[in-house]
C-alpha cells in the first residue's frame, strides 16, 4: 500500500520523469499535488501499471489532483546538458507550472537540484512508495507515450508506436538500416558501432 504524503501537513508535491533511456524523444516529467483524502487501490509506479491501466488512471489523476502539470524537454536540450540534467530540468519546470506551488517535493530518485527555496527529498524507487510520485510517473509516461506515438506517424520505420523510442533491437535496426532522424539524442550510444554512424 503506498503512502500518499512524506509531510502530511505540507502542500507537497510528487515529480518524476519517463523516457530518461531512450534513444529518441524527449525526457518527460510531471509534477502533482494530491489531495489529502485521495485513494486509490490500482495506482503504482506507472512500470508496473499496464498501458490500459494508465490510461486509465490518466484522466482519473487529473481531475482529483489539486494541480498538475507536465514538462519535456527535448533532444537538443538532453544533448547539451546531458539526460540527468535534463531529466531534473523537466522536473523543474513541471514544479514551476504548479498553482499552488508546493511546500515540500518528494523525487523520485536519488538524483535532484534546489528549487528555489522549496525544501525536496530524494526517495529511491519512491514511484513505488508514494502515491504523489506515482501518480506523477503515470501522467509522466502516458504523456510522452501520447508524444511518441504521434511522431510515429512522421517516421514509421522506427516503430516508436510500440518501443516508444527505446534501445529495442527493432530500433537499433531501423538506425542501422535508415540512420537518425530529428528525434534521435545525438549524445546517445544510438548502435554499438557508434564510432562509424555518421551523425551528421
Amino acid at each position: 500500500m503506498l503512502t500518499l504524503k512524506l509531510h502530511p501537513n505540507l502542500i507537497e508535491c510528487g515529480t518524476d520523469e519517463a523516457g530518461r533511456g531512450c534513444l529518441a524523444g524527449p525526457v518527460t516529467a510531471a509534477a502533482i499535488i494530491l489531495p489529502d483524502d485521495f485513494s486509490n487501490n490500482i495506482l503504482n509506479d506507472s512500470k508496473q501499471l499496464s498501458e490500459i491501466k494508465r490510461n486509465m488512471l490518466k484522466p482519473l489523476l487529473e481531475d482529483c489532483s489539486l494541480t498538475h502539470s507536465v514538462a519535456h524537454v527535448f533532444m537538443e536540450e538532453i544533448d547539451s546538458i546531458n539526460i540527468l540534467n535534463a531529466s531534473i530540468l523537466a522536473m523543474q519546470r513541471a514544479i514551476t507550472q504548479l498553482k499552488p506551488q508546493p511546500e515540500h517535493i518528494i523525487v523520485d530518485g536519488n538524483k535532484f537540484k534546489p528549487y528555489h527555496n522549496t525544501p525536496h527529498t530524494c526517495v529511491i524507487k519512491g514511484d513505488g512508495k508514494y502515491l504523489s510520485i506515482a501518480a506523477a510517473s503515470v501522467l509522466a509516461k502516458t504523456y510522452r507515450d501520447e508524444f511518441m506515438e504521434k511522431i510515429h506517424e512522421e517516421f514509421p520505420m522506427y516503430n516508436w508506436k510500440k518501443n516508444k523510442g527505446y534501445p529495442t533491437v527493432e530500433h537499433r535496426e531501423a538506425i542501422r538500416k535508415y540512420g537518425i532522424t530529428k528525434y534521435h539524442r545525438k549524445s546517445f550510444r544510438l548502435l554499438p558501432e557508434q564510432f562509424t554512424l555518421d551523425l551528421k
